[in-house]
């Protein structure tokens, strides 16, 4: 039974994959809406600041569009701005009107690996060095810094700092970006990749938190090994732990651990699918999936089409993201 399930998930993914074989990622209606003049790109939906996440994506949709000049545009603002010189990292979070643009000096690890993954891809597309150079600094950082082993398992945590509490771990499942993490394994060769894969991996499987079954945007990992909602946050799965099916489908579109995604999925009509649950009391949102979150919802259930991909006016940034990140999981890219 499991081996046709497996069968008929490999089959929709290279459906999927073979619609997208023609389409473009809508990189232009993207840098339209919110690529500045300096290289910046701007969080429509939270007063327009900007953070590492936004500029790691803005670089990887103009390697896809095959736009050199705005990928150098935004990689210098980016290495310009938000590079912390005393670890190689990034600060995560840019605020224009503040007296301090980076009052917080940590850094995101998504935002870190997104860059250092639109560094590696933009050297393999217009082959210059410099780009291989500066993607290898970004991942050795990491792993220096957020890298560590805990509850018998190789953990990146979410930041450089803030979040070994002894007891436990903080994660952010969505930060376990699967496509990213095997290009640097290929092209570096250390086995800390293929571990933070692996026990990536096993740590999802063990987060079938609440009735859904899904992990929260926040977990916590104890020293035992169990997981629970971390609790500084709300116990949902949410607006960050959306793109959890993207990176698992990126890296496999046939892997097992999309099944509890589809089945949570399919318990809903799909323009009645709830933007997001609770899952210690089974709380639903009071509104519905709608642009970027259904386009992950589409990719996950072997049902996206260019249509939905496609960037409009009333998209935010989070949501035109979403959309063009499932585009690109949709070819592979």
């Amino acid at each position: 039974m499991l081996q046709r399930g497996l069968a008929l998930v490999a089959l929709m993914a290279s459906l999927v994959m073979s619609s997208f074989a023609h389409a473009d990622v809508d990189w232009g209606h993207f840098k339209a809406r919110f690529l500045m003049a300096d290289g910046r790109i701007i969080d429509t939906g939270n007063h327009n600041v900007s953070h590492t996440e936004g500029q790691g994506f803005g670089m990887l949709f103009a390697v896809a569009g095959n736009d050199r000049g705005s990928f150098d545009k935004m990689w210098t603002w980016t290495n310009t701005h938000l590079k912390n010189p005393k670890n190689g990292l990034f600060y995560w979070r840019y605020n224009p009107v503040a007296p301090d643009p980076v009052e917080d000096k940590n850094d995101a690890t998504d935002g870190d690996a997104l860059i250092a993954w639109a560094l590696l891809k933009a050297g393999e597309k217009w082959g210059d060095p410099a780009y291989f150079k500066a993607s290898d600094a970004i991942t050795n950082a990491l792993i220096k810094h957020t890298v560590i082993d805990f509850a018998g398992q190789k953990v990146m945590l979410p930041g450089a700092s803030g979040f070994n509490l002894n007891s436990y771990v903080n994660l952010n499942p969505s930060y376990f970006i699967f496509p990213a993490w095997r290009a640097f394994a290929k092209r570096s060769h250390l086995a800390v990749w293929t571990q933070l894969i692996n026990d990536g991996q096993s740590l999802l499987k063990k987060m079938d938190l609440g009735e859904a079954k899904l992990p929260t945007d926040w977990v916590s990992l104890y020293a035992d090994g169990h997981t629970e909602p971390a609790k500084q946050w709300p116990a949902r799965m949410s607006y960050d732990a959306i793109r959890i099916p993207v990176y698992i489908g990126w890296d496999q579109p046939d892997s097992a651990l999309l099944m509890p995604w589809r089945t949570w999925f399919g318990r809903f009509d799909r323009l009645h699918t709830p933007a997001w649950v609770n899952v210690n009391d089974n709380q639903q949102a009071p509104y519905n999936m709608q642009g970027g979150l259904l386009a992950v919802r589409d990719l996950t259930m072997g049902t996206l089409t260019s249509m939905e991909t496609k960037v409009t006016s009333q998209d935010d940034y989070y949501s035109a993201s979403l959309k063009l990140l499932s585009a690109m999981a949709a070819q592979g890219m």
